[in-house]
C-alpha cells in the first residue's frame, strides 16, 4: 500500500520538499494542504511585487503539481489527530501515514496599543501587498516598525508607491543580527540620502487613530511621528499552534522540536523550516529550510545523511544596498582578528574575521560592495587556508591569477541548494553552457542569487579546459553580450529599454541590464537622462545628475574646460559657494567642486551656475568627464603646442557623451607630461610636428600607462582618430569596462586597433564618425534642459509630499569651511583609502 505524505504548508520550503522527494521518488501519495489562494510563490523577492511589470514570483504550477501527483487543498488546517492520525481542515479530514509541517512563521505584531486601526499592516504574504498598495493610494507617509532586513524591504516597497518613508528600530543599528555598528552606520547613511527617515531605539508606545485610522506614533521617549500607513516588521514567530494543541514538543519561545531527520516528537510528524526549532534555533532564513527539506525527502527515500544546522550567511540588495554577512561576524571567537577597510567617500565597508595564526577566515561584514562575498565566503566556508589576509581587502597592485585560491571539488558554492563546485562541474561536462543552464541542471544560484558570480567563474574556468568560450551574456535578462545588444539597438532603432526587452530579453530587467541599456540608448540619441522613458534605468547619481555623498548630501561639479576659468566665473562659483554654504575643492580634473548640496537645492543651485556661464560637468555619468591640460606654449618656456585650446575645444567636442564607464582625458603640451595624459583613457602629447595620440590609460587602483595609437598628428586628423577610437570602444566594451581593461582584452591589442582606427580595416570609419556627429549635434546640457521642465524638477524633493529640506543634515567648522558631522571620532576609525573627488 502506498504511504500517504500530507504536507501542511505551501510556502517555498514546502514547494522545496516535494520538489526534492519527486526528484528521488514517485512511491508517495502526495497532499498539500495550502492555506494561501495560491500556490507557492518566492517569498524573497517579494517587493518585486511593485515593480512594473509585475514579475511572476510562482515557484510551481497547477499543471507541475498534477505531472507530480500532488494533490492541492486550499483550506487552513485546523487541529491534527495523532492517534486517528488525521489533518482536520475547515471542510475535512484528511489522512496520513507521514506529516509534514511546513507552516513556516508568522510576523510578530508587538502589543501596541492601536495596532489594530485601519491602515496598519504585516509584510507576509502578497495578499499583505495588495492590502499595502491599496492604502498607498491614499496615504503620504509610510513608516516602518522594525529596521531588520524584511523591515527594510519593506520600507523599500514604501518609496516605490511614492510615499515619504520612515524605519523606527528598537535597537541602537539597523540590523543588528547581522551588521556590526559601523557596517549598521553606513547602511543608516545610505539610505538617509535615498529619503528614508531612520529612527533608532526608538520604542513605539502607542499608536493615535483619527477617525478609526492610523494617525501618528508615539514613542517613550516623548516624541511622535504622523503617519497614513504603518507596516509591522518586528520580527517573526513560528506558527507552531498545530503541533502545540496536538501535544507535541515545543521549545519554550516556541517553535516545533525537531531532530537531525527533522523528525518531531511524534515518529509520524516532520517538521522543517521556520516553524521547525532545531537545537534551540529557529533559522528565519530559506538556505536553512531548503536544506532541512533535502534532508528530509532523503530520510523518507532511505539516505542516511542528517541536519546538523545551516549556514546562516546572508548576501543581498536593500533599496540598492549592497550588504552581506558570514560566519562569525561579530568575531566571538576567542583570540579572533579584526581587519577593517571604512571607505566613507565610496560608501563602502568592509570586515574580516580572522582566526588567531591568520591561517583562516572566520566571518565578515561588506556593506556598499559585496562582489568579493563568493569568494570570501568560500574560503570561509572551505575553511581554505590563508596567504596575506590584507589582501583580501586591498588586492596587491599586479596580481597574479595563479598565486589566487582553486576551490577543491568538494566546497559548497551554493549555499542555498547545497550544490558543490564538483556538481557544478559536472554539468558544465554534461553540457551547461551558461548560468540559466547551470541554474536548471543543478539548481545553483535559484535561491539568494549570492553564487552566481563564483558559477560564472567556474564556467570559465571549465570551458578554458575544454577549449571553448563562456558566455558573454549580458545578465539573465538578455541572452546577448553589450556589444551585440548595441548592434541590435543601432540596426532596429530600439529607443526604449522596454521594448528591448520585450521583444530580446525576459523577465523584468535588474541592476546590470538597465543601466547597461541606458548607456546603449543614451550613446545613440542622447535624449534627457530623466525622461520618463529613461529615468527609472539610471542610478541615483544619475537620477539627481549630481554625486551623492557620504552624508547624503550632493556634490556639484560645473564644466571647466581644459580647467581654463575666467575671473568672474572664479568669483561667481565662490558667490553660489557662500549662498548655499558649500564645501570648496578643487579636482583632479582641474575644476572646482562643491560639496554639500541638499536635494532639493540643487535645481537653485544650478540656476545660479547656468545664469553665470556654466553647465553640466557630468562628474556624476558614465561619460566623458574632464580634458585635463598643462598650460602649453601659451605660458610654458618648453611648452610646443597650444595645449589649452585644443583641451578646449576636444572637452566641449565631446562633452556629455555616455559610455560604459568614465572617460577622462589630458593633453600635455610638450613631453614633460605636466597633464599626465598617459594616465588618461584618451592621452595627447605635443611634439614639434603635430600630437602624439595614446589610449588606453588609467590611473586608479590598478594604473596603466596608456599606449601610442599614432604619433606626429594635425589636429583634424587627430580629432578623427579620437571619434572613432570613443565610438568603437562604446560599441564593442562590456558593461562597465573602462578604456583600459577593453583594450587588454582586445584581440590583437592595440596593434589591431590601429588597423581598425587608422587603417580603417573594418570598414566602419564614416560609421563612427556620423555617430559622433549625430551625438555632438544633439547634445544639449542636461541642467539646463531639467531646469526647462517642470515635471524634470519633481524629482528634487527630499519628500514625496513636501519641500521640507532634511533636518538630519548637519555640517561642522574645518579649515574656514563646512564639512560633514558624524557620529563617530574620526580618530577611532579606520583610515579610508584615498579617492578622487570625481568618483
Amino acid at each position: 500500500m502506498v504511504e500517504r505524505i500530507v504536507v501542511v504548508g505551501n510556502g517555498m520550503v514546502g514547494h522545496k520538499f516535494l520538489e526534492a522527494l519527486r526528484a528521488r521518488t514517485q512511491d508517495f501519495h502526495l497532499t498539500v494542504i495550502a492555506e494561501e489562494p495560491r500556490l507557492a510563490y518566492d517569498r524573497v523577492r517579494l517587493s518585486e511585487f511593485f515593480s512594473e511589470p509585475r514579475p511572476n514570483l510562482s515557484l510551481g504550477s497547477y499543471e507541475q503539481y498534477a505531472e507530480w501527483g500532488v494533490h492541492i487543498i486550499h483550506a487552513r488546517a485546523t487541529a491534527i489527530d495523532r492517534g486517528q492520525r488525521l489533518v482536520r481542515t475547515t471542510h475535512q479530514d484528511i489522512p496520513y501515514d507521514i506529516l509534514v509541517l511546513a507552516t513556516g512563521p508568522y510576523p510578530f505584531v508587538p502589543p501596541i496599543e492601536g495596532r489594530d486601526l485601519e491602515g496598519c499592516f504585516t509584510y507576509r504574504t502578497l495578499e499583505d501587498l495588495t492590502r499595502i498598495e491599496a492604502w498607498a493610494k491614499h496615504s503620504q507617509k509610510g513608516v516602518v516598525i522594525g529596521g531588520g532586513l524584511l523591515g527594510l524591504e519593506a520600507a523599500g516597497a514604501l518609496l516605490k508607491l511614492g510615499l515619504e518613508t520612515h524605519v523606527v528600530e528598537l535597537a541602537p543599528r539597523l540590523m543588528p543580527m547581522q551588521l556590526d555598528e559601523l557596517g549598521a552606520h553606513l547602511l543608516k547613511k545610505k539610505l538617509e540620502a535615498m529619503g528614508i527617515g531612520v529612527h533608532l531605539s526608538k520604542t513605539t508606545q502607542r499608536i493615535r487613530g483619527r477617525g478609526g485610522r492610523v494617525a501618528a506614533l508615539h514613542f517613550a521617549d516623548g516624541s511622535s511621528l504622523e503617519a497614513d500607513l504603518v507596516i509591522f516588521s518586528a520580527g517573526i514567530r513560528p506558527r507552531d499552534e498545530l503541533a502545540r494543541s496536538s501535544g507535541l514538543e515545543v521549545g519554550e519561545r516556541g517553535g516545533i522540536v525537531i531532530d537531525e531527520h527533522c523528525r518531531t516528537s511524534d515518529p509520524h510528524i516532520y517538521a522543517i523550516g521556520d516553524c521547525a526549532l532545531y537545537q534551540g534555533r529557529i533559522y528565519g532564513l530559506v538556505g536553512p529550510g531548503y536544506e532541512m527539506a533535502r534532508v528530509l525527502a532523503e530520510h523518507l527515500t532511505g539516505s542516511t545523511r542528517t541536519f546538523t544546522g545551516a549556514d546562516t550567511s546572508t548576501k543581498l540588495k536593500l533599496l540598492g544596498v549592497e550588504v552581506a554577512s558570514f560566519g562569525d561576524a561579530f568575531a566571538q571567537t576567542a583570540g579572533a582578528r579584526e581587519i577593517l577597510l571604512y571607505d566613507l567617500g565610496k560608501g563602502v565597508y568592509k570586515k574580516l574575521v580572522i582566526s588567531p595564526d591568520g591561517r583562516r577566515l572566520l566571518g565578515g561584514i561588506l556593506v556598499g560592495n559585496t562582489s568579493d562575498y563568493p569568494r570570501l565566503h568560500n574560503l570561509f566556508s572551505n575553511a581554505l587556508e590563508l596567504g596575506n589576509p590584507e589582501h583580501l581587502l586591498i588586492p596587491p597592485a599586479q596580481e597574479n591569477p595563479a598565486t589566487r585560491t582553486t576551490l577543491p571539488l568538494t566546497a559548497r558554492v551554493c549555499q542555498c541548494e547545497n550544490v558543490t563546485k564538483g556538481t557544478i562541474v559536472e554539468a558544465i561536462h554534461l553540457g551547461a553552457r551558461d548560468i540559466a543552464s547551470l541554474k536548471k541542471a543543478t539548481k545553483a544560484g535559484t535561491g539568494c542569487g549570492g553564487c552566481v558570480g563564483m558559477m560564472e567563474d567556474i564556467l570559465k574556468e571549465e570551458l578554458l579546459k575544454l577549449g571553448e568560450k563562456a558566455s558573454d551574456h549580458l545578465c539573465e535578462h538578455f541572452p546577448y553580450s553589450r556589444r551585440q545588444l548595441f548592434d541590435i539597438v543601432r540596426v532596429k532603432g530600439y529607443k526604449t529599454f522596454d521594448a528591448l526587452l520585450r521583444d530580446y530579453g525576459r523577465g523584468v530587467g535588474c541592476e546590470v541590464c538597465k543601466p547597461a541599456v541606458a548607456s546603449i540608448l543614451a550613446s545613440f540619441y542622447n535624449e534627457h537622462v530623466l525622461e520618463d522613458a529613461h529615468a527609472p534605468l539610471q542610478d541615483t547619481n544619475d537620477r539627481f545628475l549630481a554625486n551623492l555623498q557620504r552624508d547624503g548630501t550632493y556634490s556639484v561639479v560645473p564644466r571647466i574646460p581644459g580647467g581654463e576659468i575666467t575671473p568672474e566665473k572664479l568669483i561667481a562659483l565662490g558667490q553660489i559657494a557662500k549662498k548655499y554654504g558649500l564645501y570648496t575643492k578643487i579636482t583632479g580634473g582641474q575644476r572646482v567642486d562643491l560639496f554639500g548640496a541638499r536635494l532639493e537645492q540643487l535645481p537653485h543651485i544650478w540656476a545660479d551656475l547656468i545664469a553665470a556661464g556654466f553647465e553640466s560637468g557630468h562628474a556624476y555619468g558614465k561619460a566623458v568627464r574632464t580634458v585635463k591640460s598643462c598650460v602649453g606654449d601659451t605660458w610654458c618656456r618648453y611648452g610646443v603646442q597650444d595645449s589649452v585650446g585644443l583641451a578646449i575645444r576636444l572637452e566641449n567636442r565631446y562633452k556629455g557623451l555616455r559610455a560604459p564607464h568614465k572617460i577622462k582625458m589630458g593633453v600635455s603640451g610638450c613631453i614633460r607630461e605636466c597633464a599626465e595624459a598617459r594616465s588618461k583613457d584618451v592621452g595627447v602629447i605635443a611634439t614639434e610636428r603635430g600630437w602624439n595620440l595614446y589610449v588606453g590609460g588609467n590611473g586608479g587602483m590598478k594604473p596603466r600607462h596608456a599606449e601610442l595609437l599614432a604619433a606626429d598628428l594635425d589636429e583634424e586628423t587627430l580629432v578623427r582618430y579620437i571619434d572613432r577610437f570613443l565610438m568603437f570602444y562604446i560599441r564593442t566594451a562590456d558593461k562597465l569596462q573602462r578604456t583600459s581593461g577593453w583594450l587588454e582584452k582586445l584581440d590583437g591589442g592595440i596593434e589591431y586597433l590601429r588597423e581598425v582606427i587608422v587603417e580603417d580595416k573594418l570598414g566602419l570609419a564614416a560609421e563612427l564618425e556620423a555617430q559622433m556627429a549625430r551625438h555632438i549635434e544633439t547634445y544639449r546640457c542636461e541642467w539646463k534642459a531639467t531646469l526647462e521642465d517642470p515635471n524634470k524638477l519633481k524629482h528634487f524633493r527630499h519628500f514625496v509630499n513636501s519641500d521640507a529640506p532634511d533636518d538630519n543634515i548637519v555640517m561642522v567648522p574645518q579649515r574656514g569651511q563646512h564639512r560633514p558631522a558624524y557620529d563617530f571620532e574620526r580618530d577611532t576609525l579606520p583610515l579610508p583609502l584615498a579617492t578622487e573627488a570625481e568618483p
